[in-house]
């Protein structure tokens, strides 16, 4: 018995959701169904491809060196499809990305509506999450990262920097101790990141600047922005960020301002999809133009 293609799409699901009924769900099939055809592949290729536990499906020596010829078939059908179907000027079908919640809630919604809007047959799902994502599991098309990653098949783009400031609202400052240095923010309630959940060292602005960790604590943005935004403390924020916040205001900005970068970061096979690429250009053009905006309202 001959493996069939569309078994393999089923088994590129399953291991990259890693449940039959995720895997279901993606596909539109009941997950009793997915798992027949799981057993029939394992059958005709004579190897257990999954390892069943209490966490999932996971996959095992043979799952793996099957994923990658498997993708990689994937990804050449994907191309031919592209390339029979010639596209025009427009952008049509899904695309995932995901993304920080900073850059997910005060970046994307305005330049992916763009995008959508010059191309209406296009459909773009953000997700936002604090933690990195894997993108050979296919978990999203292509990420925004605010660091490099260096392993993995991926390839990197430098999209833009961006600045970070102390913030704070002005009935907070109104009415909290005056201040004039750093060393008056210890005598101030901060906001920041919960410690032991920063997944990435880019985002451990208080160790920097020499902080304790904060008293209002959470891994979202937007939590933290919340926070600032109704008074209940003094916390580091992206400078994009402040025109979304009325009444919040930078603080010590002469003193205090970090640097970063966002990084747009994509599985290497997905270079010869010009439906991908045509995206990746969009976004990133989008991305530093609505930074500029927004800084410059500071």
């Amino acid at each position: 018995m001959q493996p069939q293609w569309d078994d393999l799409k089923i088994f590129l699901a399953v291991a990259r959701h890693e449940s039959l009924s995720a895997a279901g769900r993606v596909l539109k099939i009941d997950p009793a169904t997915v798992g027949r055809r799981i057993a029939r592949l394992e059958e005709a290729l004579r190897a257990p491809l999954f390892a069943k536990s209490p966490q999932g499906y996971a996959l095992t020596n043979e799952g793996q060196r099957l994923m990658v010829h498997a993708a990689r078939a994937e990804q050449e059908m994907t191309a031919a499809f592209e390339d029979l179907s010639g596209h025009g000027a427009q952008l049509s079908g899904q695309i995932r990305l995901g993304s920080p919640d900073g850059s997910a809630n005060f970046l994307l919604p305005q330049v992916c509506a763009q995008i959508v809007e010059q191309n209406p047959d296009l459909e773009v799902q953000i997700v936002a999450l604090p933690r990195v994502f894997n993108l050979s599991r296919r978990e999203a098309d292509m990420a925004i990262a605010v660091s490099a990653p260096t392993a993995g098949r991926l390839t990197v783009q430098k999209v833009t920097d961006y600045r970070l400031s102390l913030v704070a609202s002005r009935n907070y400052l109104r009415s909290a101790a005056p201040i004039t240095s750093l060393d008056d923010l210890r005598h101030h309630r901060i906001v920041g990141y919960i410690q032991d959940m920063i997944f990435d060292k880019e985002l451990d602005y208080m160790a920097e600047l020499g902080l304790p960790p904060a008293q209002l604590a959470s891994n979202s943005v937007s939590v933290q922005f919340n926070w600032i935004r109704q008074g209940a403390g003094i916390g580091m924020m992206h400078d994009f960020s402040i025109p979304f916040g009325r009444g919040m205001v930078r603080v010590l900005p002469d003193e205090i301002s970090l640097s970063r970068s966002f990084y747009l970061i994509r599985h290497v096979d997905d270079r010869r999809l010009d439906r991908l690429n045509r995206f990746a250009e969009a976004l990133a053009s989008g991305m530093r133009r609505e930074v500029a905006r927004l800084e410059a309202q500071q």
